[in-house]
């Protein structure tokens, strides 16, 4: 017996949270029609997530706005809440609405206890979205995870880089960044 999924609309979402359904402090997120926990945050994560933010802004300046862990609109059934987006500058700060496929430059998930998560099932879904740029920041293992060239499977191109590596955001090749100067000093 074939059991169809009845998926929630991005629109909906946010109506479950005007109407009280969904907690304002819960910690979720819409997901190919799904709502999805989001895993607790360590201190290792959150530092990681500063460092990498201050690198950003610092290489980027005034080319981009840095956005962390705010929604990201990619289609009509997924509104995730990635560590860091790197998007279009936007006047208002996305006032009106959250960045979308169009405005994305590069995603990245910062991975603790959350690896196999942001590896595997995030990268599906960036991937089928059209995200061109998305890597995940592993801190355990001091490895960068990058997935390019997207595809309805996922990704046709991942790398997998040392902390002694160093990367480019698609968007800005002229931009070299140390994987490691995202990680805490060893």
């Amino acid at each position: 017996m074939l059991v169809e999924l009845r998926r929630i609309t991005v629109d909906e979402y946010h109506r479950m949270g005007e109407l009280g359904i969904l907690n304002p402090d819960e910690r979720v997120e819409l997901i190919d029609g799904q709502i999805f926990n989001k895993p607790m945050k360590g201190t290792p994560h959150s530092a990681a997530v500063g460092r990498t933010d201050n690198l950003l802004r610092n290489r980027l300046s005034g080319r981009v706005l840095v956005r962390l862990q705010d929604p990201v609109r990619l289609n009509d059934y997924s509104e995730p809440e990635p560590d860091i987006a790197v998007v279009v500058p936007n006047p208002s700060f996305y006032e009106d609405h959250h960045p979308t496929l169009e405005e994305i430059y590069l995603i990245i998930e910062v991975a603790d206890s959350s690896l196999n998560r942001d590896t595997e099932f995030q990268a599906v879904v960036y991937g089928r979205s059209g995200i061109s740029d998305y890597w995940v920041l592993d801190v355990t293992n001091r490895q960068l995870h990058v997935f390019r060239e997207p595809s309805l499977e996922g990704y046709r191109q991942i790398m997998v880089l040392s902390d002694e590596d160093s990367i480019s955001p698609l968007a800005f090749p002229e931009i070299v960044l140390a994987v490691g100067d995202m990680l805490r000093s060893q």
